[in-house]
């Protein structure tokens, strides 16, 4: 069955790479730009888009604001650039917002902002998939008829993809985002040559149109309120920008220097095309609404429930190249594209974020394992899960989706400048060479700056969707965190309950009955009780067996090892796949292969837990190779079981369940004995019926 399973599994995600070639998935600049930044390039597609509907209330007179919404766009963009430049040299390792935040604010700061960035990564994809669905509709029917299904699809093809690994799947994204991204380019340039040069005047399919404003006359608070409302929507801009500081791993040595030059490129790239599409669009007259039914007008009437809004960049690119012109179709089919790869910047900021959660014992051990692809195999698994969720219950409605957008990002924002204000006062306190408090005090200011302007976006972003949606981001982040917490306390008891004695205890007293191990992962507790019933099996030979799938804590287990004095021959089995049950399989049967006659005897130590939700965070390893060695003939397989405090609670309950009486079973006789007799008393029935039936015959 294994072999039959891992055919298929080799088809769709390839051969499985050695430890010693993570050096070889890392990415250039040019393959890291597009796989970082495809968030905040395609954004550029719907940003625009966003402003003008909401601007659209007011009708077409407030479009004249569209151009200083956009310049604040783009001071906003250049801010956060800057301030994450300041990141990835302070903090290269790949924490990127969390680690920041949990460094210089604590714990629970930390914890917020990996809430919010694991919300945000969720709804990235949802929206780009769902985003790209609505646009490539447009053309094909049956993807508006299956638009949930499709979008399922889509995620489905993203996920296969990147568990391909990070640098085969850039190669693939990366020729679409730079066709997207140059024919933006392009259509910029020609409309600006069109209407400077040549004087041409470009109309977009719906300059003619006018727009019945919900609110006509807006003053005063109404209408700082809707500027704002636009310029909090317009913010969507800048999403996946932080994804960058969190993959900085990633990226070829220099790697700091390396992605703060990819970030500043993204950041050049995306405001350029941001800004130009704004202003080709109050060129070219584009109208957008709302409601487009009833508040777009053709000749004063409604355009009705048939009329299909395209996007702005649909309109613009129709107005300077022509519509069914070769350009336009490239720019469509681009742009399309490029929203569903917008979703790989959610692919590589989560799993590696849910890494580091992980080891930091907030999420399960299994998301901080690589994949056979040298990939996080586990974390893209539960994001594409995540992601599925979220699109079946909004059906995949863009519009509805985005309202949850960007909440998140805020927050991690926010949360990080402040972090990087106190770690550049915390060495500003120690550091007395010139020169470099010079450079700390001018990073400094930058991050204060960033945590003023971020920090203001944010209430700005909660007033303004708090009531159209962002509320259910809000409620993402407080379930997140919540059971984040409630694992690392879980994890905390366990280590506590387990930790290795300095002096001998009872778990390292010879047993009176028999307990060993002999696969062992570190020296705890449940190794010590183990050790001791492999003594006391008096073998012919004992070993310890582990298996080297992380060099450091290897070396830590020999080092602790050789500090016990334990008379115990430790033997390691290197695993360059980071596989576990197999080496072990592979070395029992050789040993079953060398003396035939000889039994094998595997004993494994297991947690014994009080609840459901714990078996997922224990025993995994245990259970695979528990279900391996059992079909392999003579081996014999012992579970040393470590009752923890938990299940103590689970004994009681199966013992007040035992010695429960339903209501009148004193009266009518214990059920054992009551069903024993209604058998008896039926059987002696069917006797004296089947003797009546003889006797009548």
């Amino acid at each position: 069955m294994s072999k039959l399973t891992d055919v298929p599994k080799r088809i769709l995600i390839g051969r499985a790479l050695r430890s010693d070639r993570l050096g070889e998935t890392l990415l250039p600049k040019r393959i890291a730009l597009p796989v970082f930044a495809s968030d905040p390039l395609s954004s550029v597609a719907y940003a625009p888009g966003e402003v003008l509907l909401v601007l659209s209330i007011a009708g077409v007179s407030a479009y004249h604001f569209s151009p200083w919404i956009a310049l604040a766009v783009v001071v906003l963009m250049f801010t956060v650039v800057a301030s994450y430049r300041q990141n990835v040299h302070a903090y290269p390792s790949g924490g990127g917002d969390y680690e920041v935040a949990t460094t210089n604010l604590g714990p629970k700061a930390g914890l917020t902002v990996a809430s919010a960035l694991l919300v945000d990564y969720v709804l990235t994809v949802a929206v780009s998939i769902a985003s790209g669905i609505e646009n490539l509709g447009s053309a094909i029917p049956f993807v508006v008829e299956h638009k949930v299904l499709c979008a399922v699809a889509v995620i489905v093809l993203l996920t296969l993809m990147n568990l391909r690994g990070v640098k085969e799947s850039g190669k693939l994204f990366a020729i679409p985002t730079y066709v997207f991204v140059s024919g933006v380019f392009v259509m910029i340039a020609w409309g600006a040559f069109r209407g400077l040069v040549l004087g041409d005047t470009m109309r977009a399919p719906t300059a003619e149109y006018t727009i019945k404003a919900e609110h006509q006359g807006l003053a005063g608070f109404a209408l700082i309120f809707l500027m704002l409302r636009a310029f909090s929507s317009g913010c969507a801009a800048l999403t996946g920008v932080e994804a960058i500081s969190n993959g900085v791993p990633a990226f070829r040595k220099p790697k700091s220097k390396n992605a703060a030059t990819t970030l500043a490129m993204m950041g050049l790239l995306a405001v350029t095309m941001f800004c130009g599409i704004i202003v080709l669009a109050l060129v070219t007259k584009v109208r957008m609404a709302e409601n487009p039914a009833a508040d777009l007008l053709h000749h004063g009437v409604g355009v009705g429930s048939g009329y299909v809004q395209n996007p702005v960049i649909t309109q613009v690119a129709e107005a300077v190249f022509g519509k069914g012109s070769f350009l336009f179709v490239v720019l469509a089919a681009a742009t399309a594209l490029v929203l569903f790869l917008a979703a790989n910047t959610a692919y590589n900021g989560f799993p590696v974020l849910g890494s580091i959660l992980a080891q930091d014992r907030y999420l399960p051990r299994q998301l901080h394992t690589r994949g056979d692809r040298l990939a996080f195999s586990n974390g893209i698994v539960l994001l594409a899960g995540a992601a599925m969720l979220l699109v079946v219950i909004y059906g995949a409605d863009s519009t509805r989706l985005i309202q949850l957008y960007i909440v998140g990002v805020f927050v991690s924002f926010t949360l990080s400048q402040i972090g990087m204000v106190r770690h550049w006062n915390r060495h500003l306190a120690t550091e007395r060479d010139a020169g470099t408090r010079r450079h700390m005090v001018r990073s400094r200011a930058i991050n204060t700056f960033g945590a003023f302007f971020t920090g203001l976006v944010l209430v700005v972003v909660l007033v303004t969707k708090f009531t159209h949606g962002a509320w259910v981001a809000l409620l993402g982040m407080v379930i997140f965190y919540a059971t984040m917490t409630a694992i690392r306390k879980h994890y905390d008891r366990v280590a506590a309950e387990i930790v290795a004695p300095e002096e001998p205890g009872d778990d390292s007293v010879r047993p009176s009955r028999i307990h060993s191990v002999v696969l062992i992962s570190r020296i705890h507790r449940p190794t010590l009780r183990a050790l001791a019933y492999a003594k006391l099996m008096r073998s012919d030979t004992l070993e310890a067996l582990t298996v080297n799938v992380d060099p450091a804590e290897m070396k830590v287990l020999r080092e602790e090892w050789e500090r016990r004095g334990i008379d115990v021959p430790l033997k390691v089995l290197d695993s360059p796949y980071r596989e576990i049950t197999r080496p072990v399989i592979e070395y029992v049967k050789s040993l079953r292969k060398e003396s035939p006659r000889d039994a094998v005897s595997v004993i494994i130590p297991e947690y014994v837990v009080g609840h459901w939700y714990e078996h997922l965070l224990h025993n995994q390893s245990a259970l695979r190779l528990k279900g391996r060695l059992l079909f392999t003939p003579g081996v014999m397989v012992t579970s040393v079981p470590y009752q923890l405090q938990s299940s103590e609670a689970a004994r009681n309950r199966a013992r007040r369940r035992q010695d429960w009486s339903a209501p009148g079973a004193v009266r009518r006789g214990p059920a054992g004995e009551r069903g024993t007799g209604e058998r008896l008393a039926g059987q002696r029935a069917a006797g004296e019926r089947g003797a009546g039936e003889k006797s009548a015959r």
